[in-house]
Parts: structure tokens; sequence; C-alpha cells
């Protein structure tokens, strides 16, 4: 969590921060950051870009679970004509539900909630639910 960074960095409120990123990243850590006064750098350390998936087109799944929204861009680079028919899509956190939902999919499990705050316990609700 972002709270938990900013406790340790109390400690250490004159000293100079390395922020590594992303160059596809959210600015709450950096906003943050900067509005209680630290010094940083943000660096872009990685850039996430999309597998060739194309050796998997004629291999189906059950369910496929997505972490990140960059997983729905792959899917759609690799696979435009992707329908979902009855694979079941997962996903964990919710800016990634909403890349599911905004790529016109059906979002069938989701995580973390309350009664499953893993990934794992949600897969695992979810086939004790329908396999009865």
């Amino acid at each position: 969590k972002v709270s938990d960074l900013t406790e340790v960095m109390k400690k250490h409120k004159d000293e100079n921060f390395l922020v590594p990123l992303s160059h596809i990243h959210k600015e709450e850590i950096p906003d943050l950051l900067e509005k209680a006064g630290y010094k940083f750098t943000k660096a872009i350390l990685y850039r996430t870009i999309s597998s060739d998936l194309s050796d998997l087109k004629d291999v189906n799944y059950d369910i496929l679970v997505f972490f990140s929204p960059s997983g729905i861009k792959s899917l759609l680079q690799n696979f435009p004509e992707f329908e979902q028919n009855d694979t079941k899509i997962a996903s964990f956190g919710p800016s990634t539900a909403s890349a599911v939902k905004d790529a016109g999919l059906r979002l069938d499990i989701q995580a973390p909630t309350p009664k499953a705050p893993s990934m794992t316990m949600a897969l695992e609700q979810f086939i004790k639910n329908n396999n009865k």
C-alpha cells in the first residue's frame, strides 16, 4: 500500500528517493510524494509489452486470469477476433476489472473481495460453486 510506503519514508524525510515506474503507470505515488514534500526522481525502468501468443490460437481455456489491464490489451492484440463464449474471465483489482468490462467482455470472477482476498481463493470458490 502507498500508505505503508510513506510511513517508512517519514523516517527519512530529508533523503532523496528514486521512484521506479513502468512507462504505463498511475500518478498516485508521485502525486502523494509531491504533496508530502519529498524529494524524488521518477525513473521509467521497464516497458510493458504484449508477447506474441499466436501459437496458442488453437488452444481453448476454461478460465483466463488477468492481473493487469495490459493483459486484456495483450489478449485483444493477439486475438482480435476473440469470442468469450463459455470461457470464464477472472480479474484481480479494480483497474483490471474495468479493462475487462471496457473491452466488452464478461467478468466472471473478481478479486480481491471480502470473501476472497486472493485470486487463488476467488478461483477456488468459483470452482466449488459451479461444480456441484
